[in-house]
């Protein structure tokens, strides 16, 4: 029989956690943890897959598709950098690359000279469009394919109340 080490007192005055809240708050941890370990492996297969077919990362395919979803594919940076969840600095670095490649074309505002636009250029729709195929084949291989339509949704909402909590709501 193997002697088990006594906990460390609590602090007198502290709250004690019942267990079951301390395990809850374990299987949170968990959770979370699985998520972000299970994100992070997706994120790294589709930007294998990009990379290899498209020649972009997923970071700059998401830059892509925030322009490509703007109105006339064109955006200031700050407008860009909220979509993606970048600072617009970020975003400014990020995108020289793709000016270089060609995808997209900066320009100063018409009306504010110190305000900079995006817009995605033909070889950008192009590459976006191509990508977007890439993406959707790789989002189709992932085990999340083989549940049931109830069982994605309920699984999509749970995902969208954790990114909402995120962002100060509950």
């Amino acid at each position: 029989m193997s002697k088990s080490k006594n906990p460390k007192p609590a602090l007198e005055g502290a709250p004690q956690a019942a267990p079951s809240d301390a395990i809850a708050k374990q299987d949170h941890q968990l959770t979370v943890m699985a998520l972000l370990e299970s994100a992070a492996l997706v994120e790294r297969g589709l930007d294998s897959q990009l990379s290899n077919i498209c020649g972009i990362s997923f970071s700059e395919y998401r830059l892509l598709q925030a322009l490509s979803e703007a109105h006339e594919a064109t955006a200031t940076r700050v407008e860009v950098a909220r979509q993606v969840g970048l600072t617009p600095s970020a975003v400014t670095r990020a995108f020289k690359p793709l000016e270089k490649l060609g995808f997209i074309r900066s320009t100063k505002s018409e009306r504010d000279a110190r305000r900079s636009l995006a817009t995605l250029t033909s070889a950008g729709v192009e590459r976006i469009t191509n990508a977007r195929a890439v993406v959707a084949d790789q989002v189709a291989n992932l085990p999340v394919s083989d549940l049931p339509s109830a069982a994605l949704e309920q699984f999509r909402d749970n995902l969208l109340l954790l990114a909402g909590s995120g962002r100060g709501g509950r």
